[in-house]
């Protein structure tokens, strides 16, 4: 209760004395009053002092005072963090751990240190790093051989939506995104945790150990984010999985007001997504953002100005702290206590925020996606406080309009100008357990490799504020989480490093003293004491990637439009010198590809073209005269190679340029099995030609082209069970009338099975197959349907779950006993397809695997077969050994440049047990086969890469062969 003051007491007993008298004459009255008057002078004039204070002064000042004090103090960790001795998330009964004999990057001195030695983790934590005597060890210490095997911090995902928008992807299981209101930074990801979600066991086993999970873009402010670490607890609850959560997580009244407060997170969006979905202009969204900010900013100065009085002892009229809940966490950004990471692509956009950040006085931590950030490096450094990071993908552009401009060479870019870079997943985007591969995708394209490794690791944990526990390998950080680089050689036997094509993150829980994988393990975050053998450049081997210098001057130079159209060589003749490897197309061999030449030691070949044919290939002195010959080109690979062109299918490669521009795509068709179609079209017996509705000269296609895919296939769009008739085309024809152009105009029948696209039961889209295959059709479909039949077309059937595909390989053997033909069937995507490996090859049925990494997006694609270091096999290496024709193809056309990646990604996966000529032949001439697509041998394309194969993260693309069309297309750079 408030204490009275002496004025108070006095002041009621006049009152007293007045109600006991007001009856009373009025002169006595007046005397009352009179009296009251004196008594007041007087206690004014002998008590000034104690009047000054004596005002009500609130039982909780000392939590209110300090409270505001708090309001003062920066966030991170605890002054006495450094001294902790156990970890908040050590689990009782984990052994202390010791690995030995490691390549530890440590994330230190800017990720050049590197040390040959050890680490000891104990209580949850790296507590020794370097020379580790044994009299520093338990006795139940459990000890690892690394055997030089690589060990890096734990990978770190700055964006991520494991959890929220969690797989299988289930109607009661996506929580990212609330439209509820434009701006809302009161919501809460972890309220909407899945703690069952599929893929925290998959990102784990690829050593993404820490990821920032954040809300969608559907709006402004999409709401607060949390850190989470991906293991299980055994609390088994959303919030046991929480890294380092706000004091102030409940409101709660208990929390130290004397510690400085922990990190917030914050999801900002600008652009497309939150005016796509509100249907707002740029105009709007930036007035939405500064009307919140506003609001914020009054609060915050009400609170400032109450706080100023409290801690003076002003407390005379000020009552209660000023706040709102709903805001309380955005008046926490302009205290600079929250980390807010804004979704935003285009320079307009970004103009926009840096404008806000400096009306606001508030710092952001990164730009997310950030297409364009490399393009307006100096706007970046005019943000309020510091530079925001870039937080990006690699080479995943053009999906929409707003990313249209995006470059590959970005990171290279932002790093050459002094600000951060990220690499991140947007998982499930991005399967977040292959996020080393985005490092190395940025590696190649020239972002340092020191860099490219802290994209992963050490900078996204500066831009959640989370240094201080992970990111780094040093004394003091976590180690809960661990992973190990292990050389996994596929053909070459120089020792790997984790920027190289078959180096793979593999993941270790220690618990109990048991290993969780083949592989050795390793530490989250860590520190530095002791004796140590270290050096910035020691006992590695780095990638020596390819020159792009001229490639990323372009990309500025054209804002991300450098022109991409192929050059034609100018003579009859080309010769490529410092020929390592040939690889060349032929029907004699099963796989339809076979290794012409392969260099001895150091003593190159040469490989010689005339008007596209091989005329020459082996040792140098056999080829001598053509080095004469008019005109003639050379071509000097340094140690390259010459493989067969590749192949892909899967994406709307070739009928659409920008996935979420509906006038850039050649649409979707109509299916009859859903809906009527046109009578002008045929009716039901319409069957849809890809090739009519064909664009060439897109920067996919171009882009993929430059990286050794020669041919795409493409299929109708279609999002129920009839698709249409697919096509092949060149990816280097500026149009359709060029030669070379038009590969083959229809190639299979395509028709879809499943739960993703059509509202029909699965027993009506098969009853309707069946009734295709058996019965026929009219007009277009029954001619083409009953080719399939007779065996003189291939069917291709999008289909994932094995229960699908068993009925399918029953149907099958049913057409086939009415016909006696031998039915040609391809099932595509085919997550659970290894489950029936045998009965596959029995039934001589071929998988087209895509992804080529599987991820269990859907409840028809649930049971996949991940691979290293989950399961000894993978679906690929499976399929394969049962004799499976298998080709892999790809989801979005932006991947399909990267299709030589995917070949080598599939050969590591099968621990060695896939053979160069298989690996091709997974995206070329197995593809061909399985889509129905004629090519002979003598007229399929080659490819020439430079300083290394089509596998290798050295070698860079320089040539496509065409004996076709009689050319070379050599690239200039």
């Amino acid at each position: 209760m408030d204490e009275k003051t002496v004025f108070d007491v006095k002041y009621d007993n006049v009152l007293k004395t007045a109600r006991r008298t007001r009856r009373r004459p009025w002169p006595m009255l007046v005397l009352i009053v009179l009296a009251f008057s004196v008594l007041s002078t007087h206690i004014y004039l002998s008590h000034s002092d104690s009047l000054r204070r004596a005002v009500r002064i609130p039982a909780n000042s000392a939590a209110v005072q300090a409270r505001c004090a708090n309001l003062k103090l920066k966030a991170g960790p605890s002054p006495t963090f450094s001294t902790r001795t156990s970890s908040d998330r050590f689990a009782p009964g984990t052994k202390s751990a010791l690995i030995r004999n490691a390549t530890i990057w440590t994330g230190r001195i800017n990720g050049l240190e590197i040390i040959k030695g050890d680490i000891l983790l104990e209580q949850g934590l790296i507590k020794a790093l370097g020379h580790v005597e044994e009299i520093l060890l338990d006795d139940d210490t459990v000890t690892f051989d690394a055997n030089g095997a690589w060990v890096t911090p734990g990978i770190v995902d700055l964006h991520s939506h494991i959890g929220v928008s969690s797989v299988p992807s289930l109607s009661g299981a996506g929580d990212s995104n609330s439209r509820k209101g434009i701006a809302q930074p009161w919501l809460r990801t972890l309220d909407g945790l899945n703690t069952h979600d599929e893929a925290y066991r998959l990102s784990i086993s690829g050593g993404v150990t820490t990821a920032l999970v954040l809300p969608g873009s559907a709006n402004d402010i999409g709401g607060q984010g949390f850190v989470i670490k991906l293991r299980p607890t055994s609390e088994r609850s959303p919030t046991s999985m929480l890294l380092e959560p706000p004091f102030t997580l409940n409101s709660s009244d208990s929390i130290d007001l004397s510690l400085p407060p922990r990190w917030r997170q914050m999801k900002h969006a600008c652009g497309e997504n939150p005016r796509r979905v509100y249907g707002n202009s740029r105009m709007d969204n930036i007035w939405a953002f500064r009307e919140v900010y506003d609001k914020a900013r009054q609060i915050k100065e009400k609170q400032d100005a109450f706080c100023e009085k409290a801690l003076d002892g002003e407390w005379s009229g000020l009552g209660a702290f000023p706040e709102e809940l709903q805001w309380e966490a955005l008046v926490d950004v302009l205290r600079g206590r929250v980390k807010v990471q804004v979704h935003c692509y285009e320079a307009v956009d970004l103009d926009g925020i840096v404008r806000l950040t400096n009306e606001f006085k508030f710092p952001i931590a990164a730009f997310h996606h950030a297409h364009e950030t490399y393009l307006v490096p100096d706007l970046l450094k005019k943000a309020y406080g510091y530079p925001p990071a870039s937080a990006m993908f690699a080479s995943r552009a053009r999906f929409k309009r707003e990313s249209y401009r995006g470059s590959e060479f970005a990171p290279k870019i932002l790093a050459e100008n002094g600000l951060p870079v990220v690499l991140k997943s947007d998982h499930p985007v991005l399967n977040s357990r292959h996020l080393l591969y985005e490092a190395q995708q940025a590696h190649y394209y020239g972002l340092p490799e020191n860099l490219a490794l802290a994209s992963v690791t050490t900078t996204p944990a500066q831009a959640m504020g989370m240094d201080h526990r992970v990111g780094f390998i040093r004394e003091g950080c976590d180690a809960g989480n661990a992973i190990s680089l292990r050389p996994q050689n596929t053909w070459t036997s120089h020792t790997r490093q984790p920027l190289q094509t078959s180096s793979s993150g593999t993941h270790t829980r220690l618990r109990s003293g048991q290993r969780r994988s083949r592989s050795s393990s390793t530490a989250s975050c860590s520190s530095m004491r002791r004796t140590r053998r270290t050096s910035p450049h020691a006992s590695r081997r780095r990638p020596q990637t390819p020159d792009f210098a001229k490639e990323a001057a372009d990309a500025v130079k054209y804002e991300g439009l450098p022109p991409l159209e192929p050059q034609k060589s100018v003579g009859g003749t080309v010769v490529f010198t410092n020929v390592k490897s040939v690889m060349l197309r032929t029907a004699a061999s099963r796989e339809g590809i076979v290794s012409a030449f392969e260099a001895r030691g150091e003593v190159f070949g040469v490989f010689v073209v005339t008007n596209g044919s091989v005329a020459c290939a082996g040792i140098q002195s056999a080829c001598t005269s053509f080095f004469e010959a008019p005109g003639a080109e050379v071509v000097d690979l340094k140690g390259g190679a010459i493989s067969p062109g590749l192949v892909s299918f899967g994406s709307m490669l070739g009928l659409e340029e920008i996935q979420g521009e509906s006038s850039t795509r050649d649409g979707a068709v109509y299916d009859s099995l859903e809906e009527s179609v046109p009578g002008i079209l045929g009716g039901e017996g319409a069957l849809i030609h890809a090739a009519d509705g064909l664009q060439y000269a897109t920067r996919h296609a171009y882009l993929a082209y430059r990286a050794g895919v020669t041919v795409g296939v493409a299929a109708p769009l279609q999002y129920g069970f009839l698709g249409g008739l697919s096509t092949a085309f060149g990816l280097g024809a500026a149009h359709k009338m060029e030669s070379g152009a038009l590969v083959q105009e229809v190639a299979a029948v395509h028709v879809a099975i499943g739960h993703s696209g059509s509202s029909a039961s699965v027993s009506t889209q098969v009853a309707a197959l069946r009734r295709l295959l058996l019965d026929g059709g009219k007009g277009d479909v029954g001619s083409y349907f009953k080719n399939v039949a007779d065996g003189k077309m291939t069917l291709v059937v999008n289909a994932e779950s094995a229960d699908i595909i068993s009925t399918l390989l029953l149907l099958k053997k049913e057409v086939e006993g009415k016909t006696g033909a031998s039915m040609k069937l391809t099932i595509f995507g085919a997550s659970e397809a290894h489950l029936l490996a045998k009965e596959l090859a029995v039934a001589d049925v071929g998988v087209i695997v895509a992804p080529s990494r599987p991820f269990p997006k859907s409840w028809d694609a649930r049971r996949i077969l991940p691979g290293l270091p989950l399961t000894k096999d993978s679906a690929i290496s499976l399929l394969l050994a049962h004799n499976v024709t298998v080709g892999i193809g790809i989801t979005e056309p932006s991947t399909a440049r990267h299709t030589r990646f995917d070949v080598a990604w599939a050969a590591l996966d099968a621990s060695g047990g896939i053979s160069k000529t298989q690996a091709l032949a997974l995206a070329s001439s197995n593809l061909e086969k399985l889509l129905g697509v004629n090519v002979e041998s003598e007229l399929a394309d080659l490819v020439a890469t430079e300083g290394g194969d089509l596998f290798d993260f050295e070698s860079k693309v320089v040539g496509v062969i065409s004996p076709k069309n009689g050319a070379v297309d050599i690239f200039r750079y």
